[in-house]
């Protein structure tokens, strides 16, 4: 079974984490599923926008620390920097517009995959949360798409508290474009995916451009930055 699955709605695609049993934790094959769905995505000129999204009701736990931690190792474990590097590559260099869909939680890791969003839908119960701090670890993906998008009080808030943040809150920070129930978040979500789709003239692609069109460096110089800035302990469970 695929860990990442995709469907198309005329113009649109949705990217779906499909772990459900693990409530849609990272592992290497997720990895990896989730930045070849995105390059394809990318790369077809029928598809206008992204829904990512995770299946049954959840966005993504995180990390699956029980496979990290697993004896024998998997196979993946020790390439998984690079695997989770292609993901986030595959984000940031999408020219589609990327509508998330937070139902439920974004965890560590996978409040980085929320962050990295264009629009960020989530449910007023939901919660968005970069809790390395409270371990000891640093958040270098969090930190490359905060700091690509947001101040650096809004920054501090979500990473050296390492709480729950909340729909609504997340709305009043300037995180999430909208917070809805909690029963209505993947169907808003994918409302506001196909307008974004709809929009003539692929007028939505060409403003993401515009949108990156600042920024000087490459992915993997943009990610570099954050990784080297993270120092410490950054092992293959702390790249989040």
């Amino acid at each position: 079974m695929a860990v990442v699955e995709t469907t198309d709605n005329g113009g649109w695609r949705a990217i779906t984490l499909n772990r459900p049993a693990t409530r849609n934790a990272i592992n290497g094959p997720l990895g990896e599923e989730l930045a070849e769905a995105l390059l394809a995505a990318d790369a077809n000129d029928e598809v206008h926008a992204v829904l990512l999204c995770g299946a049954e009701g959840a966005f993504c736990s995180g990390l699956d620390l029980k496979e990290f931690n697993a004896e024998p190792a998997p196979d993946w474990l020790p390439r998984f920097g690079q695997i989770w590097r292609g993901a986030h590559r595959a984000l940031f260099q999408c020219r589609k517009p990327v509508v998330v869909a937070l139902e439920r939680f974004a965890i560590n890791g996978g409040a980085a995959l929320a962050l990295a969003a264009d629009l960020l839908v989530v449910g007023d119960g939901a919660f968005l949360q970069v809790g390395e701090v409270r371990v000891g670890m640093a958040a270098p993906y969090n930190m490359a798409w905060l700091r690509l998008r947001q101040s650096e009080a809004v920054i501090a808030r979500l990473t050296l508290t390492g709480r729950r943040f909340h729909g609504p809150e997340l709305v009043q920070m300037g995180v999430a474009h909208e917070s809805v129930a909690d029963d209505e978040v993947l169907t808003r979500a994918r409302e506001l995916t196909a307008e974004v789709a709809g929009f003539p003239g692929g007028a939505a692609t060409r403003i993401k451009r515009l949108m990156r069109g600042y920024a000087s460096m490459d992915a993997d110089e943009w990610f570099d930055l954050a990784t080297r800035n993270a120092g410490g302990r950054v092992a293959p469970r702390a790249v989040t």
